[in-house]
């Protein structure tokens, strides 16, 4: 399947939700920023959709998922859940009918940037908090400004936490200091996160977005294949014992070992130069 064009803005169907293609890379920019970003349905939908095409799109080698305005993403709407009074108000569903469609949901959008076969990059100008933790953990890496900040939000708004936040603060960070980010709500700042490993790297504010595209383009011009099997390598050593993950890592290793990134990788070493792969 090919994608928009590289630099080209995309119609995702709501303004809540911002794309565009460059150098390669799929960059996702959440979009309410007089709510600090919070989370919509129409943002969901959106986002979910074009995370799905883009895994298939040939053009697009990468992805960087970022907020709008001075904030990533605040979680869920609580001045909407004020209007409807409550998280759960102002549904006509069942209970039943509401956990079916967020399971769905929180699959489509936390659950696929985690096991996504392209590399993920997350970049925070500001807070991620609640749901929206979630979103920023499940990418593959995380860039952060001085602004950036991680808040476990859900327990000052009377809530127990969803989209895989807590799940992605624990294995990032320990049971331990998970329990204290959630139960305590309070703010992990820049440096804290830097030297958690919840970000990767810590950057001035203004150079943000490039310093996130830049390491994105580099993943996507990338060996693909490679990358794809390495993330799948991953993934695996989070569930599996370490038997379990050799045996499956080999069929990936010989097979990227016939491919024409791996000969051009081989030969560019001996030439004593760099690869250009996916000719």
């Amino acid at each position: 399947m090919q994608a928009a064009s590289s630099g080209t803005e995309i119609d995702t169907g709501t303004t809540d939700l911002l794309a565009s293609v460059e150098r390669g890379v799929g960059v996702l920019t959440l979009n309410r920023p007089d709510r600090r970003n919070a989370l919509s349905a129409a943002m969901f939908e959106a986002l979910a959709r074009l995370l799905d095409e883009w895994e298939a799109a040939d053009d697009i080698g990468a992805v960087v998922l970022t907020g709008a305005g001075p904030a990533f993403c605040a979680g869920g709407d609580v001045k909407g859940f004020a209007e409807r009074g409550g998280e759960g108000g102002g549904h006509s569903e069942s209970i039943d009918e509401r956990v079916a469609r967020q399971r769905a949901s929180q699959r489509a959008t936390t659950g696929r940037l985690h096991s996504y076969a392209k590399p993920t990059v997350a970049a925070l100008p500001g807070a991620a908090a609640g749901a929206g933790i979630g979103l920023a953990l499940a990418c593959d890496l995380r860039v952060g400004c001085d602004r950036s900040s991680i808040v476990g939000a859900f327990g000052k708004v009377g809530l127990s936490g969803d989209y895989g936040a807590i799940w992605g603060l624990t294995r990032l960070v320990g049971p331990a200091r998970a329990r204290q980010a959630m139960f305590l709500g309070e703010r992990i700042d820049a440096a804290t996160a830097l030297d958690w490993g919840l970000l990767n790297w810590v950057v001035p504010a203004e150079e943000l977005r490039e310093y996130a595209l830049g390491v994105a383009a580099g993943l996507a011009a990338g060996p693909r294949q490679a990358l794809a099997a390495m993330k799948q390598n991953l993934l695996d050593a989070e569930q599996l014992d370490l038997a379990a993950a050799m045996d499956r890592e080999v069929p990936r290793h010989l097979t990227c070992g016939v491919t024409d990134d791996h000969r051009e990788a081989v030969l560019a070493f001996v030439e004593k130069r760099a690869p250009v792969f996916g000719r």
